[in-house]
């Protein structure tokens, strides 16, 4: 009898330290008839989003991002210059905050066209037996094949080297550039290393750097000399005109035949680490040189 009640005194002593244990970790809550309050039920709302919605390229481009990725200057500033008229759209000023550009629109900044194409620059190093131009009739190898892998977007040749003359050629999509280094009033200067049939006497050099007329108009030498450390038939001509074959002219007017002719520098750019055949992208101080000519 004793041991019976032992037992169920152990089987309360449990239930106790059980309950004890419930009410000492939630002194609070009640064991019975426990509900929840729905007042005190918090909802949370989903935030909305941040990420700006993309715009429908159909719909047009905002003018200030157009300018924008025209890389003028940030959306902020673009919205402070279109205030101020400086933004035309097919060749109206327009002050319109939000106002949507169209995909054949033609955008200006100060009289300047833009575009918002990523703009690309690439320097080839041309060899032998490539014609300058987008595609041939003939089925000739034009440089394009040099350069079809060097970005996505569609560039172009900046002047013209002709089939065997060989050396630097840059390719752009920047139309602004491409005429401003060949715009003779800018006298970009080209150096090109032209190889003769024969030595080039000391008193020919003399007569072609002092400048003289051929075809009917003066050509302007800006420095000629040979070349130091090899024989007189290898000269380095310096020159700004863009005139087709003018340097085998020169030397064609004087009694020489020019067996090689490489174009060394150009704008600046040098042939510095790039062989013949390779090209590459500009570096941005290379750019920025440019820009400033």
């Amino acid at each position: 009898m004793a041991a019976k009640e032992n037992s169920s005194r152990g089987r309360h002593a449990k239930k106790e330290k059980k309950s004890t244990s419930k009410k000492k970790d939630y002194p609070n809550m009640k064991t019975k008839n426990f509900r929840v309050n729905p007042q005190n039920i918090k909802t949370f709302k989903k935030k909305p989003s941040t990420t700006p919605k993309k715009e429908n390229v159909a719909d047009g481009i905002r003018l200030n991002k157009y300018i924008a990725n025209a890389g003028i200057c940030s959306r902020r500033e673009a919205d402070v210059y279109i205030g101020a008229g400086n933004a035309t759209v097919n060749g109206k000023i327009i002050t319109e905050m939000g106002y949507k550009v169209q995909k054949d629109d033609v955008v200006r900044f100060d009289g300047q066209l833009l575009s918002i194409e990523t703009k690309r620059y690439v320097l080839l190093n041309k060899p032998k037996n490539f014609i300058t131009t987008m595609d041939d009739e003939r089925g000739r190898r034009t440089v394009m094949e040099l350069v079809a892998n060097a970005t996505k977007e569609r560039i172009y040749p900046v002047g013209r080297l002709d089939r065997n003359t060989t050396g630097l050629l840059l390719f752009t999509n920047d139309g602004e550039l491409a005429k401003k280094l060949t715009h003779p009033k800018h006298s970009v200067k080209k150096l090109y290393h032209a190889s003769l049939d024969k030595k080039l006497t000391m008193k020919d050099l003399q007569k072609i750097s002092q400048n003289f007329v051929l075809e009917g108009k003066m050509v302007f030498i800006d420095a000629i000399s040979y070349v130091e450390g090899q024989s007189k038939t290898e000269v380095g001509i310096e020159i700004h005109s863009g005139r087709n074959r003018i340097v085998r002219k020169i030397f064609e007017h004087f009694g020489y035949a020019v067996v090689k002719l490489d174009r060394v520098i150009f704008a600046g750019l040098t042939k510095k680490n790039l062989p013949r055949g390779h090209h590459r992208p500009l570096t941005n101080q290379e750019l920025i040189n440019m820009k400033m000519i």
